[in-house]
């Protein structure tokens, strides 16, 4: 997240930014690297930084349809002169003959001793001759060598997770391999007697377990390797066997539910007797309890088991602790500061994480309307939304307030 809203601990709550503080600096990046070609980088996190060989564009070229000429010879409306030579792209040209011009097309290089591109919509085409029919100035409509890249120079930093663009900028200087993180391996089980798998039968007392499925889906949206633990029983033991089998061959282990201290709720113990744990209660809502430890030398993260719950603490806290696993640093979001379409008379002493849609109303402005439930049990809440309203501690708001907002394309990501 960014620095919005930052607040001290709280009633001994901790602090949404002291716990990403903790997080982050906890995570330990992941050294492994492996080259991949470019065909196969998208998504993948750059390892070693991408450094030009060359200029770009790696010769003066024609930015437009038109004749390459000499200024000097058509400073004034009117002047004509003969065609020497004819340029498409991908040609090597001759030096431009002294009182000449050349046809040239946009991409194709600039002749020695060319100063300036006419653009054709002010030239007459004759009879092997052009009539210029403008005063013409130098160095218009060229693009220069090295304007783009400089040969030395780094395009693509360490760290960066290679989008569509990345790899055409790393094709555009002629490299075809890219070395990259290996892909975060992450531990993920489930922990609760009443679950059950989609497509079995709903017995009575029992719902159906939507928490693998959203944390799979955001884990592999981070670009990690998911080491899927199924659904974990309400048993000290078997919760001890899941973290000893997923620490054993994992970066991270994440779990959802049983991280309180109920009688029920194994996590914390099984933690403990593998290795340590803090368990947190943070002063956001919802997501108050988040357990960090670890499992032997594995971090471990437990989240609540409530399904709105889990998926804002997967995104303020899961999401940091992976992207620097990854060696990046992109972790922090800006907020969009939108106007708010709802009223909120009533201040809570901790931090609120509300679903929230941006939107934009007919005059072109943003407005933020938030979803009417609070529960954070209203997992269709989350498709209604795309973005969290952030609304600060002890803060009232009135229709019309400026609010921070979390999108979700920025925290997917």
């Amino acid at each position: 997240m960014s620095e919005a809203g930052c607040t001290p601990t709280l009633d001994g709550l901790l602090s949404c930014e002291a716990a990403v503080e903790r997080l982050v600096a906890a995570a330990r990046p992941i050294h492994d690297r492996r080259p991949v070609g470019l065909r196969e980088a998208l998504g993948e996190v750059l390892a070693k930084p991408v450094v030009s060989s060359i200029d770009v564009p790696a010769w003066d070229y024609s930015a437009m349809d038109g004749y390459a000429v000499r200024a000097a010879e058509c400073s004034a409306p009117g002047a004509e002169l003969p065609i020497s030579q004819r340029l498409p792209a991908g040609v090597s040209p001759e030096p431009l003959a002294a009182g000449t011009a050349a046809r040239i097309f946009t991409g194709a290089p600039i002749p020695a001793g060319c100063d300036s591109v006419v653009i054709q919509e002010v030239c007459t085409a004759l009879d092997g001759r052009v009539q210029i029919d403008s005063a013409v100035e130098p160095d218009k409509n060229i693009r220069r060598r090295g304007e783009d890249i400089r040969a030395g120079s780094e395009v693509i930093a360490a760290g960066t997770r290679l989008q569509a663009q990345h790899l055409g900028l790393a094709a555009s200087v002629g490299v075809d391999e890219l070395v990259v993180c290996r892909r975060p391996r992450v531990a993920l089980f489930s922990t609760g007697d009443e679950l059950v798998m989609p497509g079995e039968p709903l017995a009575p007392g029992k719902i159906y377990n939507s928490n693998l499925f959203s944390a799979r889906g955001l884990l592999q949206a981070l670009g990690c390797e998911v080491i899927e633990l199924g659904i974990i029983e309400d048993s000290l033991e078997a919760t001890k066997a899941a973290l000893a089998s997923g620490a054993s061959g994992a970066d991270l282990v994440v779990a959802s539910g049983g991280v309180s201290v109920g009688e029920e709720d194994h996590v914390k113990p099984a933690v403990e007797a593998l290795g340590s744990l803090d368990l947190w209660k943070i002063a956001i809502r919802p997501g108050k309890p988040v357990a960090f430890g670890h499992v032997g030398a594995t971090p471990f993260i437990g989240s609540p088991g409530n399904p709105v719950s889990l998926f804002v603490t997967f995104l303020l806290f899961v999401r940091p602790f992976v992207l620097r696993l990854q060696g990046r640093r992109d972790w922090q979001v800006q907020p969009v500061v939108a106007a708010a379409d709802f009223d909120w008379p009533r201040p809570d002493k901790r931090r609120e994480f509300q679903r929230a849609r941006l939107e934009t109303d007919a005059s072109g402005a943003l407005r933020l309307r938030v979803h009417p439930s609070r529960s954070s049990g209203v997992l269709s809440s989350v498709t209604w939304a795309n973005g969290l309203a952030v609304i600060r501690e002890g803060q009232v708001i009135q229709r019309g307030d400026p609010v921070d907002f979390l999108p979700f394309n920025e925290l997917l990501t």
